[in-house]
């Protein structure tokens, strides 16, 4: 017999390589492609450790004290890891993405529009948030001025690193990820260590300090509060655990990547965010004394409001003034696996979003060109002066579609596979679910009726979504064949 001709391996390979950077984004993850908890963890732990997570673990102890934040991050992490178990077990059994199983789970082939905007807008606007901080730090440690030229430098070499390291598919986010988890790990222990040396404050100090934020009227109001903050987070990352489940083998992996990510973005960056930034504020304000061009810089009238500016805003400056270039590094570092996830979520949510509304499929990698540019609008937006509001929104909403995946599966269909001929254009009970949970929780937050409109939200969904799926509005109207995505695919 003959071998494959010079054009047949040449267009098996080409063929092979477009499979690797759409990396299923529509399709079901085939059992050959599953991957163990503790290597998929790295994924949901790299996520979770980064630059912004460090300044948020650092706010919600300054809002509720330090002994309260960390209680807090602790029940943020009990909750979070549960919600993405439960949707990341859904993503597993279908093996698909999140924005994918909720086609059949919830709402429907072109109702899971709204679960990739909901998705993206998550997704991309961390991808934004994390490319500002990258920003403002490269600025710091090369002394650089705020300018047009500054900005289309350093957005432009983000933004081409990014899509270059996220267009070959998981494996590569996998391997980049697992490198740098460990040596973000390593380093930022280092750091918190010079910051105590520094400092000359001691770490029992820092973990015994009270609120220093202003403007509570008392201590549950500032524990609700820092709740509301780090769910914003956990919902965001819960969908992320769907996203990775897919390639998971069993339940019990799943539960590993969730809690995994969970215990990392709300126990142990709160914990590392609190003593670089609380120990760390004195040697920062040091340094800006020493450094009035750097000073000058920075956003507020005296050294203090111009150091708690920083913590939101230029977090990356307390790795290079701590750690002088390796800290540079290290933010880099930090920031780059979690900005490959980030991409590579949101080609997948937006992915499914053209999909869903056109019936056409552009390309994964299409959409990471897209995702990158959306997350230069956000940047364009000023996403880091409208983080604590951003992170409200993401609360509530992303629990919402979390919930209606969680209630169609476990409620509704009692852990039955959804049948692709099953499919429906739009599932009704779940799009109006998700629309009023989402919008009754965020009008709850913003007349501060309740910093919990999160839980609202998820409760909601779970309440209405079967009453509505089991009475009024019952499955109907079916999918065209050709327009179905292949469900049920996944582990039995």
């Amino acid at each position: 017999m003959h071998g494959p001709t010079h054009e047949q391996s040449a267009a098996g390979s080409a063929d092979d390589v477009r499979a690797r950077m759409e990396d299923h984004a529509l399709t079901a993850v085939p059992d050959s492609e599953r991957r163990s908890g503790w290597r998929l963890m790295t994924n949901t732990a790299g996520i979770a450790s980064t630059l912004i997570q460090l300044a948020i673990g650092a706010g919600v102890t300054l809002i509720a004290g330090v002994g309260y934040g960390i209680l807090a991050g602790v029940v943020v992490a009990v909750f979070g890891g549960t919600l993405g178990w439960l949707v990341g077990h859904v993503s597993y059994k279908s093996g698909t993405s999140s924005t994918v199983t909720a086609r059949h789970y919830g709402l429907g082939r072109r109702g899971s529009a709204i679960a990739s905007f909901i998705a993206a807008f998550v997704v991309l606007g961390f991808l934004g948030l994390e490319n500002a901080l990258l920003y403002y730090g490269t600025l710091f440690m090369f002394g650089w001025s705020p300018s047009t030229a500054n900005a289309v430098l350093i957005y432009g070499v983000l933004t081409v690193a990014w899509i270059a390291l996220t267009a070959f598919g998981l494996k590569l986010v996998l391997r980049t990820s697992m490198v740098l988890v460990i040596a973000f790990t390593v380093l930022t222990v280092v750091l918190a260590v010079l910051a105590l040396t520094k400092s000359h404050t001691s770490l029992s100090d820092v973990l015994s300090a009270g609120p220093a934020v202003p403007g509570y009227s008392g201590q549950g109001e500032r524990f609700t509060a820092v709740l509301s903050i780090l769910a914003g987070s956990a919902g965001a990352l819960a969908l992320i655990d769907a996203d990775t489940a897919r390639y998971a083998r069993s339940s019990r992996d799943v539960g590993i990547l969730a809690f995994g990510g969970a215990i990392m973005i709300d126990v142990f960056i709160v914990v590392l965010g609190t003593i670089v930034i609380h120990a760390g504020s004195g040697v920062v304000g040091d340094y800006l004394h020493a450094h009035p061009g750097l000073a000058a810089s920075q956003v507020g009238s005296t050294t203090a409001d111009k150091v708690a500016w920083m913590v939101m805003n230029n977090s990356g400056a307390y790795f290079v003034v701590l750690g002088g270039f390796i800290g540079f590094l290290l933010m880099w570092a930090a920031q780059a696996k979690a900005q490959v996830l980030n991409t590579y979520s949101g080609s997948l949510a937006l992915t499914n979003l053209a999909h869903s509304l056109t019936g056409r499929n552009p390309g994964r990698v299409v959409m990471v060109v897209a995702g990158n540019v959306i997350g230069l609008v956000f940047v364009a937006g000023d996403i880091l002066g409208l983080v604590n509001s951003w992170l409200g929104i993401l609360g509530v909403s992303s629990t919402a579609l979390a919930g209606v995946i969680i209630a169609d599966f476990f409620i509704v269909r009692r852990r039955r596979i959804a049948e692709a001929d099953q499919l429906e254009e739009v599932n009704w009970a779940g799009v109006i679910s998700v629309l009023a949970a989402a919008g009754t929780g965020a009008t709850l937050q913003e007349t501060g009726v309740t910093s919990l409109g999160f839980l609202v939200s998820l409760t909601m969904v779970l309440v209405l979504y079967p009453a509505l799926r089991c009475s009024v509005l019952r499955p109907r109207r079916l999918a065209r064949p050709a327009d179905m995505v292949p469900s049920g695919a996944g582990p039995a």
